[in-house]
């Protein structure tokens, strides 16, 4: 019996929401290179190739609520809200206001009001008042585990999260977390 074959819904969420509408236009001409881009104020977007390696080891099901730390162009909150699908949600949380406001603009246009990018507290991780989340994307590098992240997971919920230039995929188990080691990857500080 032959099997059906399976779509790829990260590539399909990448295809949907395009890298381009979320760089700075001297960029934009670099939309399908698999780099990193700069997006200003000393943060960049995202290798493609990153970021999905990311999004699998995410897993990101519909209807699940989900926190993007370090949303910067609003890019991985646009592909995570097309992952979660009108019954779930996507918080990102980003320190650098200018940036908050460009990614609402380029989200806008996509029309996922289950999805926002909101100003980040100096001092404070994620969105506390939101926990928990299914799943936690963090999109800088930490040099610890954040404790005050874990504590927003759900039990069984996961996060994925770069420390020390490994990318980490961490499991909020009963009595524990599980961390499981995926590679080395350069990342801007988690501040």
């Amino acid at each position: 019996m032959r099997r059906k074959h399976r779509p790829d819904v990260i590539e399909e969420a990448m295809e949907a929401v395009l890298r381009a509408d979320f760089l700075p236009e001297d960029v934009r001409y670099l939309a399908e290179v698999d780099q990193a881009l700069p997006i200003g104020f000393a943060q960049t977007n995202s290798q493609p190739r990153t970021v999905k390696a990311m999004l699998r080891l995410l897993d990101v099901q519909p209807g699940h609520k989900v926190l993007d730390v370090g949303a910067g162009s609003g890019w991985s909150t646009g592909i995570l809200g097309h992952l979660v699908g009108r019954q779930g949600r996507v918080i990102g949380v980003e320190l650098v206001p200018e940036l908050v406001q460009r990614a609402t603009k380029a989200l806008a246009p996509y029309g996922m009001p289950w999805i926002q990018v909101r100003q980040a507290v100096k001092g404070s991780l994620g969105a506390q008042e939101d926990a928990p989340f299914h799943r936690i994307l963090v999109s800088a590098e930490a040099d610890d585990i954040p404790q005050a992240l874990v504590d927003q997971l759900e039990l069984n919920g996961v996060m994925v999260i770069p420390v020390r230039g490994e990318l980490l995929r961490i499991l909020k188990r009963p009595d524990d977390v599980s961390v499981t080691r995926h590679g080395p990857y350069t990342f801007v500080p988690l501040r």
